[in-house]
């Protein structure tokens, strides 16, 4: 976890910034390996847990901890542990950045950083004590040739900072001897130095990188600007029933949708749809550690916090908290739930895998809650990973910018994207679009086709409110198949969603994804209750009905009431239709 070459110079950092500095001696080992970081005794982590509780004592004020993870997970959810604790924010501002363009940047700014210890091929001794200046074109050349880390996050290099635009006095090098060590090509080198006057302190600061990158940047300024409206007075009826709750079953899923209660108040009706859960998940012989992602319906985004801090007890404990999409809209009680969960028959603990990170940074929205970014389903014949909802919030802060709608809904589709393309999971599977004001749905339909091309499982839906009162929300998941789909066989296999599409083909608009031949997901719109009654007698896994009504409607579905229902090409419809069957291979 901790660099260790070059700690004699450590002391001299105090007297360079010109603010107290506080040490404390690594008596713990590494002796929790785990990829996420839980309470270990003998553990260098407690180490740090222990300086940073000394130093809050010292200075209450302190608030935040900054850590220079640019890569590694392992760093990153350590430090995140220790502030979690200790009630203070993760500032993570390297996160994710790339790493020609971060280091690059470091040069121009005159950070006077020097190597001090080499471990990857194409570095020896001759480097030790040379600037990063000197050595970016070396690094570039190295990270073509050999993959080497431009900015050593694979443990090529170690470096030493000397004098930064901040320091108010600069470190010399008076002294230095380098020492090799039995393994090849590795080595590292012991500084003396001194402390030395600065002819300036004062500095410009750097440039935040930009807000929009690549892609969305071009599909910025390919798409034509619309001034937001009020938002529109249409009634929001609640449902006129309340919902059955229903049980999917897939060889690998559980479906549980639309929990609900009648209790008299917010908090008892909470309690009890966690406490229905609960016992779903008893019978089942599973836990809340089994649910993949959650869909969070209430129908007033006030009682949010409320709802989220008894959320917040349920989950808290976990790594990886399932994914989430909380939106408030139509329904005929306060809350409403629908969940899916991984059969542990299809998910051993070496297969659970996602993202969670709760770190700011330029990178992407850490959470607002007690949920992951992703949760991925690791399967024989397919990886597929839910994706938390995203609004335009600026990571770095944590608040929006008023750059106009078109920003935002380009903003949050690029955080998304950003998701998928960390778990390196990027075929679309679903995804809906929530918004709150109807006038910005050419907008929402233009910008998504610019961005998925021929892959259109898009449905967007207007609802009451986001959270933080967004105008735009993107939720969805993604797929990657783990073999070809098209690879040869020796024996000829008939396609076993045949029958099905069969009745896909009915709908005015459909959309199907055949993921390896064991899991057909398809999202369809129709104007008429009759298709949907008849697809709902099919022997299908897993309905959910997107709705402004559900009258007439007989059968087992999971139902999201909205306002107003559209497909990726801006038609409205009265309905749209995700169903999944999946098969044993």
């Amino acid at each position: 976890m901790f660099q260790t070459v070059g700690h004699e110079v450590i002391d001299y950092y105090g007297e360079c910034l010109e603010v107290p500095l506080y040490r404390h001696a690594i008596t713990g080992k590494s002796s929790n390996q785990d990829l996420e970081y839980c309470v270990t005794d003998d553990d260098e982590i407690e180490d740090l847990y222990r300086l940073l509780s000394s130093t809050i004592q010292k200075h209450p004020d302190v608030e935040a901890v900054s850590c220079g993870a640019i890569l590694s997970h392992y760093q990153r959810t350590r430090v995140e542990n220790v502030c979690d604790r200790l009630n203070l924010t993760s500032l993570c501002y390297l996160w994710q950045r790339d790493q020609y363009e971060l280091m690059s940047e470091m040069c121009q700014y005159s950070l006077d950083a020097r190597l001090i210890k080499v471990a990857a091929i194409g570095l020896n001794s001759s480097h030790l004590g040379k600037s990063i200046q000197q050595m970016l074109p070396q690094l570039n050349k190295l990270n073509q040739l050999y993959q080497v880390h431009v900015c050593g996050e694979g443990g090529e290099f170690e470096t030493i900072v000397l004098d930064a635009p901040f320091f108010k006095k600069k470190l010399n090098v008076v002294d230095s001897k380098v020492i090799e060590l039995s393994n090849d090509d590795v080595c590292y080198m012991k500084l003396k130095v001194e402390l030395q006057e600065k002819d300036s302190t004062s500095f410009d600061l750097i440039p935040n990188p930009t807000y929009l990158n690549g892609e969305f940047d071009e599909i910025y300024n390919e798409t034509d600007d619309i001034p937001l409206n009020s938002k529109s007075t249409l009634n929001f009826d609640s449902m006129t029933q309340i919902p059955q709750s229903q049980i999917f079953e897939t060889p690998s899923k559980i479906y549980i949708s639309n929990i609900t209660s009648t209790a008299d108040t917010l908090e008892m009706q909470t309690t009890s749809v966690f406490h229905q859960l609960m016992e779903i998940t008893k019978k089942k012989d599973i836990t809340f550690n089994n649910i993949q992602s959650i869909t969070l319906l209430l129908d007033d985004m006030a009682n949010f916090q409320h709802v989220n801090s008894v959320y917040a007890k349920q989950f808290s404990s976990f790594f990886l908290p399932p994914s989430r999409v909380c939106i408030s809209t139509s329904i005929s009680t306060k809350i409403e739930l629908s969940c899916i969960i991984l059969k542990p028959s299809a998910q051993s603990s070496s297969t659970k895998s996602g993202i969670h990170i709760k770190s700011r940074s330029y990178w992407a929205p850490h959470n607002i809650g007690p949920y992951s970014q992703s949760l991925i389903d690791v399967n024989k014949d397919y990886k597929l990973a839910t994706i938390s909802g995203q609004i335009p919030l600026v990571p770095s802060t944590m608040d929006f910018i008023d750059n106009g709608i078109k920003f935002d809904i380009i903003y949050a589709l690029q955080h998304f994207h950003k998701i998928k393309e960390l778990i390196n999971i990027n075929k679309v599977e679903l995804m809906t679009c929530f918004v709150t004001n109807e006038n910005i749905i050419p907008m929402v339909v233009n910008v998504w086709n610019q961005y998925s091309a021929s892959n259109n499982p898009l449905v967007v839906v207007k609802v009451k409110t986001l959270p933080r009162n967004a105008h735009v929300e993107w939720g969805g998941s993604t797929y990657e198949p783990v073999t070809d789909m098209y690879e040869d066989s020796d024996d000829e296999e008939v396609d076993p969603f045949l029958k099905q599409l069969e009745t896909v083909k009915l709908f005015e608009y459909y959309n199907s994804i055949n993921v390896n031949n064991s899991l057909l997901s398809t999202t369809l719109f129709t104007n008429d209750a009759k298709k949907v009654n008849q697809l709902l007698k099919e022997n299908v896994h897993y309905v959910q009905v997107i709705t402004n009504g559900d009258e007439g409607l007989n059968g087992r579905y999971e139902i999201l009431p909205v306002s107003k229902v559209f497909n990726c090409q801006g038609h409205e419809y009265k309905y749209a239709i995700r169903w999944k069957i999946e098969v044993e291979k």
